[in-house]
């Protein structure tokens, strides 16, 4: 399929979020309760004077779990340290990786789910006992050498908290989930980069991008950018309400922030399988997508947006998809 400007996973334009990503924990916007613990646990751990305990952060893509990480490292004072799970495939990866820590550092995995189990085996004792335990050589010239580590706090990020081992998920001494950001929340991040870019947008037209962009900062700030775009073309620079809609339908970003992709997805589910149940299998292969990439990353907003349910025969669209496709049940 095409490139969709609504997918919340990371595409090349996006660069540009580190240009906007908020330093501190009073900066960054929504996410109430997991910032609120957040809060205090770095607040005790700086009055001890120790390191933050591991921190697990999950959720959909796009809700600021790398930010965090960001604001962990900049609130501890600390340096951050950035791989990511796929990427470290052998031992000696792991171990080059934590070899560059110094004490306070923050070690930062993304989709962490995705780290081979043989180099969780390794993480345990680094992450318990800052502790590097490694076997190195072959056959009969290996030998076992362990090395002290300075403490450290790893933040991993996974969008798939279930793909983790129970033992990796229980050396956590913090874990929170990120969920969907509301309206008023997104109107508040869309503003707050509509100053970091000095690019003027109207109240009302903040609301509108915010209302389509599916729950999610990432997505609301690629909208942005884009309309921006329009703004600067076709009126004075500054996103009204009237150029925010215009540029968004142009987008083909519906009110609820749906793309084509979500139609055909939808559509498939009524008009090949009844309006479902359907196998998630089937359902993967009747759009040409991978499952995972499905559950991951299309899913999770139909569902949240009640257009989508999950039953234990399969997936089948409700009445409100038909409502808002304007296509009548059978």
């Amino acid at each position: 399929m095409d490139e969709r400007i609504v997918t919340n996973e990371v595409l090349g334009e996006d660069t540009f979020e580190t240009s906007i990503r908020p330093d501190s924990i009073d900066e960054y916007i929504g996410q109430s309760e997991a910032k609120e613990n957040l809060t205090i646990f770095m607040k005790a751990a700086k009055m001890r004077k120790e390191p933050l305990d591991h921190v697990l952060l999950y959720g959909p893509p796009g809700l600021g779990k790398t930010t965090l990480a960001y604001i962990i490292a900049n609130e501890m004072g600390g340096n951050i340290k950035t791989a990511s799970g796929p990427s470290i495939e052998k031992p000696g990866d792991l171990a080059a990786v934590l070899s560059t820590l110094e004490p306070g550092d923050i070690l930062f995995i993304d989709e962490i789910h995705r780290m081979p189990r043989y180099i969780e085996e390794i993480l345990y004792p680094a992450m318990e006992d800052f502790m590097l335990d490694i076997m190195i050589g072959n056959d009969a010239s290996s030998r076992n050498i362990k090395i002290e580590l300075p403490p450290f706090t790893l933040v991993g990020a996974t969008t798939r908290a279930g793909d983790l081992s129970d033992p990796l998920r229980d050396r956590f001494g913090i874990v929170l989930k990120l969920e969907f950001y509301n309206t008023e929340e997104l109107t508040s991040i869309v503003q707050r980069t509509s100053r970091v870019l000095e690019a003027p947008i109207e109240d009302q037209a903040a609301i509108e991008l915010a209302r389509r962009s599916r729950g999610t900062p990432r997505i609301a700030n690629r909208l942005f950018k884009r309309v921006r775009d329009f703004a600067l073309v076709m009126g004075d620079g500054v996103i009204n309400k009237e150029i925010a809609s215009m540029s968004l339908d142009r987008l083909k970003v519906d009110k609820l922030g749906l793309d084509n992709t979500d139609y055909h997805i939808l559509k498939s589910i009524i008009e090949q399988f009844n309006g479902g149940p359907v196998g998630i299998d089937a359902l993967a292969a009747s759009i040409g997508e991978e499952r995972g990439t499905l559950e991951d990353v299309y899913e999770p907003y139909l569902l949240q947006n009640g257009l989508l349910k999950r039953t234990s025969r399969g997936r089948m669209v409700t009445e409100k998809a038909y409502e808002h496709l304007g296509i009548e049940k059978k």
